[in-house]
């Protein structure tokens, strides 16, 4: 299971906010289709809400903990019948391939021409004063 620092967890439960539920755990429980459901979408979202039914206070956290041990995750924040659980995306290797690397950008380089008469300009340039 991952920790996390009390920050981390704040800023998780900040973004999980507007979030949905994307599983629901029913009367049968955590079972093997539950757990690949909660594995895909971790993989997929990250940061995911599960929606707990028909199950005490108590059996929540257990259910909590359970999940976080299984799929490697870490517990962000459990209030009421929602859980909300944190892994990081797998960096996969088709995606870093993909991406081309980013060029750094420069100011556009004047001419010399352009240059004196940008500076001629401003040394005419006097600030001007308002009569009233």
């Amino acid at each position: 299971m991952i920790t996390l620092t009390t920050g981390e967890r704040r800023a998780l439960r900040a973004r999980a906010h507007d979030l949905s539920p994307v599983v629901a755990i029913s009367q049968k429980g955590l079972t093997e289709s539950v757990l690949k459901e909660i594995d895909r979408c971790l993989s997929t979202h990250e940061l995911i809400k599960i929606r707990v039914f028909d199950i005490e206070r108590e059996e929540r956290e257990a259910l909590l903990a359970e999940v976080c041990e299984k799929l490697q995750a870490a517990p962000v924040q459990h209030i009421g019948k929602l859980l909300v659980v944190w892994r990081e995306k797998p960096e996969s290797e088709s995606v870093a391939v993909l991406k081309p690397a980013a060029k750094k950008r420069s100011a556009p380089r004047l001419t010399k021409k352009a240059a004196a008469a940008k500076n001629a300009r401003a040394a005419k340039a006097t600030p001007r004063r308002r009569t009233v």
